[in-house]
């Protein structure tokens, strides 16, 4: 006992010195803060906020595993983001939707969020100046691109300034006890279709129903023994309900990215993406011309997806995600030739790549 009290008397003496340089360290953010405030910058610098994480992961020395440190610092950054200037984002809602989950994965718990009833609204309050930024889904891996966001990508004239990766874990959430009990199960079309098959294996019995997000479905089953939703544990823990049920997907890489959109742009980090649209001319091999500047440069394409026109029939736009960042000159280059071989060429956004994807 002597020895553990000896122990625990040196880690309160850590705790003590962690505190103290906390508060210089948010001493100095503050007057980050002041300087950005005369400079016209913005709080939340995500090219910044990449290096500050790539350099604690050079630090890190263990035996605190990477992952721990990231999120042990994404609350400190958060919560000095709060003490130069509070920052706050638009996401799909409702509360403990998977967008609600994304968000605070990536801007902390400091940050204020507030829920939107459609990905258009989104949009809207970030490009009236409502709030600072905006997070939309754009693609999951197994169910694919999200329209609605694609649509508005190509009219706005906001910028790509970061990307999110959110691991998908679907739960079984009830005010009921246990499994026997439940009778229907609600959730958005994709939760249920995601988890067809422990459903089909577990509650073979049970309704199914849809609804307009796993966020909805929970908020639906509040205080109903014989009901259920497939959601988050977000969701479990913001409407007061019991995990019966946890990684209840088929896939388990099942994987849903995010963007971060705001007005500007993003600096240059040492790992970079640069999103853009494009369309061809009607004509024979136009796209294969179209995707030579980037072979003859060895440039990555991370990905290419056609999307229709929608006041032009059979006619597509092209959306594509290249390595790299659109002040290095190779991709500066590279997009100077296709402009030439285009009939439309838009830039959406170069920022830092997320962890969880390509």
């Amino acid at each position: 006992m002597k020895e553990l009290d000896k122990l625990r008397a040196n880690m309160k003496e850590k705790d003590r010195e962690i505190i103290r340089l906390l508060n210089e360290r948010a001493g100095i953010s503050v007057q980050i803060g002041q300087v950005k405030g005369q400079e016209g910058m913005t709080v939340y610098d995500p090219a910044q906020e990449a290096r500050v994480y790539n350099y604690l992961q050079e630090l890190n020395c263990g035996p605190l595993p990477g992952g721990s440190l990231k999120v042990i610092f994404r609350e400190i950054i958060s919560a000095s983001r709060e003490l130069q200037k509070p920052t706050a984002i638009a996401f799909l809602g409702p509360e403990a939707s998977f967008s609600h989950l994304a968000c605070r994965n990536h801007f902390g718990d400091a940050a204020r969020l507030f829920p939107q009833p459609g990905i258009n609204r989104v949009f809207d309050e970030v490009e009236r100046g409502t709030v600072d930024w905006g997070v939309v889904p754009i693609e999951n891996s197994l169910e694919g691109s999200v329209n609605v966001t694609l649509d508005r990508l190509i009219l706005t004239q906001l910028k790509i300034r970061a990307e999110i990766f959110l691991r998908i874990s679907h739960c079984l959430l009830s005010a009921a006890g246990n499994l026997n009990e439940i009778k229907k199960i609600y959730s958005h079309p994709q939760g249920l279709a995601q988890c067809q098959f422990w459903l089909k294996a577990n509650m073979p019995n049970c309704i199914l129903r849809e609804t307009e997000s796993t966020a909805a479905a929970a908020q639906m089953v509040r205080g109903k023994k014989t009901e259920a939703a497939i959601g988050s544990s977000l969701a479990a823990n913001s409407y007061g309900l019991n995990i019966l049920a946890e990684g209840i997907e088929d896939n388990s890489s099942n994987t849903t990215r995010f963007l971060v959109i705001g007005h500007g742009a993003s600096a240059v980090t040492a790992r970079d993406k640069t999103s853009l649209i494009y369309a061809t001319p009607h004509s024979p091999g136009s796209l294969h011309r179209a995707l030579a500047p980037f072979a003859e440069r060895g440039i990555n394409l991370i990905k290419i997806e056609s999307h229709p026109v929608k006041e032009r029939l059979w006619e597509y736009l092209f959306f594509v995600d290249i390595d790299g960042h659109i002040t290095d000159e190779t991709v500066k280059g590279c997009l100077a030739e296709l402009k030439e071989k285009t009939t439309f060429l838009k830039l959406l956004g170069s920022y830092p790549r997320a962890e969880g994807g390509l």
